[in-house]
């Protein structure tokens, strides 16, 4: 049953009948009124924010077509349906206040592979990147490419026919497109392909929604062929969606040239066939710097006749916010530092079947470019990237551009809404040089970049959108670009779809527009599938208007300025979608990618917390000031009133708080989001100052207490391990904390302490006292090592290898007296103690820094919290605490004098996904300093582990973590089995000790911290 909410309006209670009447037809996906669901969808990557009233995730082409039969009953008429993939569109394609249709979650098969004839099927939520690395073993791939290939599905690009880099060599979706199954609305599934004359009359012929659809269409190409011509620009881009310049070639008809861009407006894609090409064997990549981005623009023209496959170009702006981007470190010896700024670059593409034929193409490339050096308007200098690991690092930071343009200080950000034209590119120069002053006179900062081999421009001006002088620009602006596009015989719409902006469709489509409508009225006649987009089926209904639509900016505005400032982490995210990366190699939200849940993902918990800070400011709530308040309270104030609202919430009593706080436990902490996402989203910040406010209105579980206490019990347990250990060993104890206290699988304490390795090895406890009897020549090889929880007790043989293997390597290791850091305490929202565990450690540590001896944690989720956590509340006071590696980084000179001492050795690192996204660098100082002891260290690139802290232990989340170690870690041992079992003689080395607990718990495999596979190399003298 469909749960009933306790006041609906007229049309809630509508939508609500139509979910009921889907379960009771059999629907199979799943079915969610909830208000944290629809606030999730309300918002894309555009500017605009439409609540829908559910949101519905269909399970196979049979649920989509319950959905359309549905909606063809006469009772459920009024019932809007909007598809929605990777809900990544910047014009608001898949908004709507009816019902979302998310095929992303199930529909995300790919069914065939025919290698033979280059063919692939799919279903319609299957992420690109997704399908071409399915392809790769074939030698095969997907052509269109576009920046969100990581997440934006192949029925999005479908919908938007999306194209983007490459698209003058390798086209439009639909140029790939070979087939499609569509369902029509009422339920009928149309196989549409190319067909000739003979069969369209045929299906011509036909009593239903397919004959009419295939007699308007035919009508319309053979009636109005001549207008169509002269209407149609020959550009690249053409004029997205219902498409009718394409509709007969030859004497063929292919529906699919109106379906590719009609952005929902006609059906539901629920399979395609997909045309696929050989990868080329050689790449290339020729990186040209420029005094002027105006020089890059008019340059690309005469380089295009060097034979590229592709030219881009980046803006000044662009290429600097790279540059402070994690993506920076893997291009950068691409774009040395020179004294000559920077202000555009061309990345000029080539692509070859031999080394031979590249070879000869960057030859004559080159030689052009070399004998125009230093005249004015040419390039001052270029980098050639080579093979297709290089490029493709490159193509990285590109596809990074959209989002970084949002990554920006201040209230003012750059925002979607004219971000796509497309002009004829020998008109680009200009075009662009008029756009520039459009936006110059209007006091407006922008950065550019884009598709110059086609003439498409991306650009997006910084608006505060909460300020209502500032977002009416958005009017006057698109009108200016609009006319702008018209005089250089462009569009608009270049890449990106129409959306909202469909409102322009009339006026560029002229006497064609009402044979859009006809089209519209045979496919949707009263207007259901995604209504206000591309066409109207009547005069009676209308397009939406850019500036007619509820925008972020509306509601943003009721947020009060301390309130907003006091949550900066997460207010900004601007939809990108970055967080929705498919792959499960990559770190980033973990969460998402084992739910498939859009709450539990940075952008749905980004979403739910601007709404949260909404609604709480409606109600007269601060949420700054009460979190204020409540710090100085004590435990006991409130408690009656906690008591009383738990049990509420105990009865079912419905609060918006509880759907919040359900996405916010769902977080892992990794922090993959702030080092991963453009516009730097922090989950784990905000999400500490929602428990702690809620947290203030509800009990808390027990687990959070015993777990925020945990630093400071370790040490007092570790001095009797075996009292802790030996009742963990009883089945009953086990099934009292796993049900009772909600924590599962705790792990031992070491039988082995610290303290008894660190008298066995004379090595001290660092103070004042110790640190100024240190001599000159042991200062210089000191380092005082920070303890932290997990590592000191739990895993305290890997805090006495790295102090045994630092004294055999002729360092002088020290060790900092245990405090708690704090970390577990942040986690789940007990601020006020972890203000006070913070200041108190920060100052010891500061202390002993004092000394000029560096610190260095062992455990990279611990130690990367001086940088960040203690960072925001501390400020310049945070101690500089470094990861094991940066430190011996520094050393390099000192290991290559003990590198004769090791025996060589192949490993490889299974890296900590902080450390991978938030210390992106410190990988690769583990490879230079196994290169400089003279052994080999491959990084392997892995998702999240699963387990984050105390994550995986929470009864709550266990089968989620196993989820989670299922999707990227178990494959990764799966593939080494053999080479690693539990006696731990293997070449697999895991730098977290989240990691090490994780492999061991779900695969019996127990891994090594790398400089414990250093020691076990090394070759003790005498």
């Amino acid at each position: 049953m469909i749960p009933a909410l306790r006041e609906v309006d007229e049309v809630q209670a509508l939508y609500l009948q139509f979910l009921q009447a889907l379960a009771d037809a059999g629907f199979r996906g799943d079915l969610s009124p909830s208000y944290a669901s629809r606030t999730v969808l309300a918002t894309d990557n555009s500017i605009y924010q439409v609540l829908p009233q559910a949101v519905v995730y269909p399970r196979d082409t049979r649920d989509l077509q319950l959905l359309a039969e549905l909606a063809e009953r006469e009772d459920f008429h009024r019932v809007a349906l909007s598809p929605r993939g990777g809900g990544t569109g910047t014009n608001g394609q898949s908004l709507t206040d009816g019902l979302v249709v998310d095929i992303s979650r199930h529909m995300n098969r790919i069914l065939e592979i025919n290698a033979g004839e280059r063919w692939v099927r799919v279903q319609a939520g299957v992420v690109k990147d997704q399908l071409n690395a399915a392809l790769k073993p074939h030698g095969l791939f997907f052509a269109p490419e576009l920046s969100t290939s990581n997440r934006a599905t192949i029925g999005g690009m479908i919908n938007t026919d999306a194209s983007g880099q490459g698209s003058c060599v390798y086209g439009k979706t639909r140029d790939h497109v070979l087939q499609l199954s569509t369902v029509l609305l009422g339920g009928e599934l149309w196989q549409s392909a190319p067909v000739d004359n003979e069969q369209l009359q045929e299906i011509s012929g036909r009593d239903d929604r397919a004959g009419r659809v295939h007699r308007v269409c035919d009508e319309i190409a053979r009636d109005k062929a001549t207008l169509i011509e002269q209407r149609f620009p020959k550009l690249n881009r053409c004029l997205t969606g219902y498409d009718l310049a394409h509709l007969r070639r030859g004497e063929q008809f292919n529906l699919n040239s109106v379906l590719c861009g009609s952005e929902g407006t006609l059906g539901f894609i629920a399979e395609a066939k997909l045309n696929l090409l050989p990868i080329p064997k050689c790449a290339a990549l020729v990186n040209l710097k420029y005094d002027h981005f105006q020089d890059a623009l008019r340059d690309a023209a005469d380089l295009m006749r060097g034979g590229p496959m592709s030219i881009e170009t980046v803006d000044s702006r662009v290429l600097q916010l790279a540059m402070e981007d994690i993506v920076w470190h893997s291009v950068s010896e691409f774009f040395p530092d020179d004294d000559r700024p920077v202000k555009g670059i061309n990345l000029a593409e080539f692509t070859a079947d031999s080394d031979a034929e590249l070879d000869e193409a960057l030859q004559k490339f080159t030689a052009h470019i070399d004998a125009l050096t230093g005249q004015a308007g040419k390039s001052f200098g270029y980098t050639i990237a080579r093979g297709h690991a290089e490029v493709n690092r490159i193509w990285g930071m590109r596809k990074r551009a959209v989002g970084l343009l949002g990554n920006v200080q201040g209230e003012k950000r750059p925002i979607p809404f004219v971000e796509d034209t497309a002009v004829p590119p020998e008109n680009l120069a200009d075009f662009i040089a008029e756009f520039r002053a459009v936006l110059d006179d209007a006091g407006l900062s922008y950065g550019m970049f884009g598709h110059v081999d086609a003439g498409v421009l991306h650009v997006r001006p910084a608006i505060d959108m909460k300020d209502p002088e500032q977002a009416a620009q958005i009017r006057p602006i698109t009108d200016k670009v609009v006319a702008l596009t018209q005089k250089y015989k462009g569009l608009l719409w270049g890449e990106h779809g129409k959306g909202v902006r469909s409102e322009y469709a009339p006026e560029f489509f002229g006497e064609l527009y009402p044979e859009l409508q006809k089209i519209k009225a045979a496919f949707d006649p009263r207007n259901q599938l995604n209504p206000g987009k591309i066409a109207t089926p009547s005069r009676a209904s209308t397009l939406l208007k850019i500036d007619e639509v509820g925008t972020r900016g509306d509601l943003d505005r009721q947020i009060p300025v301390q309130v907003w400032d006091g949550y900066e982490e997460g207010v900004h995210c601007n939809g990108n979608g970055a967080c929705f990366n498919w792959n499960p190699d990559d770190a980033m939200c973990p969460s998402y990618k084992a739910t498939r849940e859009r709450i539990h993902s940075p952008k749905g918990r980004a979403s739910l917390m601007r709404e949260w800070l909404r609604l709480l400011s409606q109600r007269n709530v601060d949420a700054v000031e009460t979190a204020r308040k409540v710090r100085e309270q004590s435990f006991f104030v409130g408690l009656p009133r906690r008591i009383v609202n738990s049990l509420a919430k105990a009865r079912g009593e419905y609060d918006f708080n509880h759907e919040v706080n359900e996405a916010m436990q769902g977080c892992l902490g990794c922090k993959s989001c702030v080092g991963q996402c453009p516009v730097k989203v922090d989950v784990p910040e905000f999400r500490s100052k929602f428990l702690e406010l809620y947290y203030s209105r509800y009990l808390r579980p027990l687990k959070d207490y015993f777990v925020g206490s945990l630093e400071f019990v370790m040490p007092h347990l570790a001095r009797l391990p075996q009292l802790y250990n030996l009742p963990l060993g009883l089945k009953p104890v086990r099934w009292l904390l796993e049900r009772g206290l909600g924590l599962a699988d705790s792990p031992l304490l070491a039988r082995k302490t610290l303290r008894a390795t660190m008298e066995e090895l004379g090595v001290p406890y660092a103070s004042p006292a110790c640190l100024a009897a240190l001599g000159p020549e042991q200062r210089n090889r000191a380092v005082i090592i920070v303890q932290d929880a997990f590592t000191s007790y739990f895993d305290a043989g890997v805090v006495g290898d790295t102090l045994r293997l630092l004294k055999q390597l002729d360092f002088v290791p020290l060790v900092a007296p245990f405090r708690a850091n704090g970390k577990p305490l942040h986690v789940h929202g007990f601020l006020r103690q972890f203000r006070r565990v913070a200041q108190g450690n920060s100052d010891m540590l500061n202390e002993l820094a004092a000394s000029g001896v560096p610190l260095v944690g062992v455990d990279p989720s611990m130690t990367l919290t001086y940088r960040a956590e203690y960072r925001k509340l501390l400020g310049e006071g945070a101690p500089r605490v470094q990861l094991l590696q940066e430190w011996l980084a520094g050393q390099l000179e000192q290991l290559q004098q003990q590198r004769p001492r090791l025996n060589p050795a192949r490993f490889q690192l299974l890296p900590h996904c902080s450390e991978q996204t938030n210390a992106t660098a410190s990988l690769r100082d583990w490879q230079s300093i196994f290169e400089a002891l003279g052994l080999e260290l491959h990084t392997e690139s892995l998702g999240c582990c699963g387990m984050a802290g105390t994550y995986g232990h929470e009864t709550a989340h266990k089968e989620t973590s196993r989820t989670i170690f299922q999707q990227s870690w178990a494959p990764h041992l799966s593939r080494n089995s053999g080479r690693d079992k539990a006696d731990g003689d293997g070449n697999l080395l895991a730098s977290g000790y989240s990691c090490r607990c994780q492999t061991k718990r779900f695969a019996g495999v127990t891994l090594r911290h790398p400089l414990q596979g250093v020691l076990a190399q090394l070759r003790v003298e005498g």
